[in-house]
């Protein structure tokens, strides 16, 4: 039996053994195209980060079902992997791209004073915003000089200069 058969590449049914050699296979792949990838923390991710991640796992898991062939399935994820990191490069390298793929930061408060139509475009409340200042240690919203709804979604307080 070569290594195809043993994990069911060329048969529709599966057993239990090509199942879980498939899941192994698809873990070490999956660990290893993500440790290639650059380091980013979960609260520091973009869209794009979101939207190839979603695609990866995706395409994994359609390979590890059988639903997929297996091989033709990786090298697409190392494709897209590819793209993801060609876009990180461009993005440190070319505003316009930096801006179309990660998108820029918003001002929504300025001495004191939110303006509630960078809220409504950002599409967070006003609640969300207070208890981001919270984490930042800030009670009241009227005690922040300025501060900026990041790339990514957080929040970032500018202290008066």
């Amino acid at each position: 039996m070569n290594f195809p058969d043993l994990l069911g590449d060329t048969s529709t049914d599966l057993t239990a053994l090509q199942l879980a050699l498939r899941a192994a296979v698809v873990f070490c792949f999956a660990v290893g195209l993500f440790r290639l990838l650059p380091r980013k923390s979960l609260a520091n991710t973009s869209v794009i980060d979101v939207v190839l991640t979603v695609l990866i796992g995706s395409s994994l898991s359609r390979t590890l079902t059988g639903n997929a062939p297996m091989w033709p399935v990786m090298v697409g994820c190392l494709t897209l992997a590819g793209l993801w990191v060609a876009m990180g490069w461009l993005a440190i390298h070319n505003d316009l791209v930096s801006r179309i793929v990660k998108g820029r930061p918003l001002e929504v408060i300025r001495d004191g004073n939110v303006d509630e139509a960078v809220l409504r475009r950002a599409q967070m409340g006003r609640r969300d915003l207070e208890q981001k200042l919270r984490g930042q240690g800030f009670a009241r919203v009227q005690d922040v000089p300025r501060a900026y709804i990041e790339r990514n979604g957080s929040v970032s307080v500018v202290s008066k200069e």
